[in-house]
């Protein structure tokens, strides 16, 4: 799946134009390198997102094409 998708998917970041952009504002990195919005997400993946004061970091668990709002954060974990 794709970053940008992943992250409008998991909730992570509300739409996915809005993911799109932060990635080719490298405030998106995966494993410690800047992604584009066309990585492929693979289980166990780090994304740090740099947006805001705080970057938050998840590692990833699962990958799905549409989930529930309820379990979008069964998708990832915070570390």
């Amino acid at each position: 799946m794709r970053l940008d998708k992943y992250l409008k998917v998991s909730r992570l970041i509300k739409r996915r134009t809005v993911a799109n952009e932060a990635c080719d504002a490298e405030k998106i990195y995966v494993n410690g390198k800047a992604a584009r919005a066309s990585y492929e997400v693979k289980l166990g993946d780090s994304i740090e997102i740099r947006m805001g004061k705080t970057p938050l970091t998840v590692k990833v668990l699962k990958i799905a094409e549409t989930v529930g709002k309820d379990t979008a954060s069964e998708l990832y974990e915070v570390m």
